[in-house]
């Protein structure tokens, strides 16, 4: 389930194992509560999100493809090939969350440097909107839902 990097060795821990991650899924591995494209992929989203909170040191790479999530998603070889409406919507996900958090592509993080960089940076309800707005997974995403409305109640 679990992309490796290439460190291997002797003296590697499961710590330094650098996880391809999509820009906006730093919001969904927020947000998450269990619903998903299949049980395939809810399974491996528990998996990737339960390796991250055992290891907030790990290393992110924040990307704008299939990432250790797409794994598992059924609509995965769409999102391969990069031509589809929805692929080049859940693409376009990504840069805004790059451009928002002033990140390049392939950037390597921790992954808790990473969820505090996020969390600080999207800043208030239209930055959340624009980055979510068109997830068809928003109204059951916790953080969706927190983020916007704590927002939303601050103005």
């Amino acid at each position: 389930m679990l992309e490796k990097s290439n460190t291997s060795g002797p003296d590697s821990e499961i710590g330094s194992e650098c996880l391809k991650i999509r820009a906006h899924h730093l919001c969904c591995i927020q947000g998450f509560q269990g619903y998903g494209y299949s049980p395939a992929f809810v399974a491996n989203l528990r998996a990737v999100i339960s390796d991250i909170k055992a290891s907030p040191s790990r290393p992110l790479e924040l990307v704008s493809e299939c990432d250790v999530i797409c794994a598992s998603c059924p609509n995965q070889r769409e999102c391969i090939a990069q031509q589809s409406i929805a692929s080049r919507r859940i693409r376009n996900m990504d840069l805004v969350v790059m451009e928002k958090l002033k990140i390049k592509e392939g950037i390597v993080m921790k992954a808790d440097e990473a969820f505090r960089l996020i969390n600080s940076q999207l800043a208030n309800a239209s930055d959340i909107e624009e980055v979510c707005g068109t997830c068809k997974w928003r109204r059951k995403c916790l953080w969706y839902i927190r983020d916007k409305d704590n927002y939303e109640n601050k103005t």
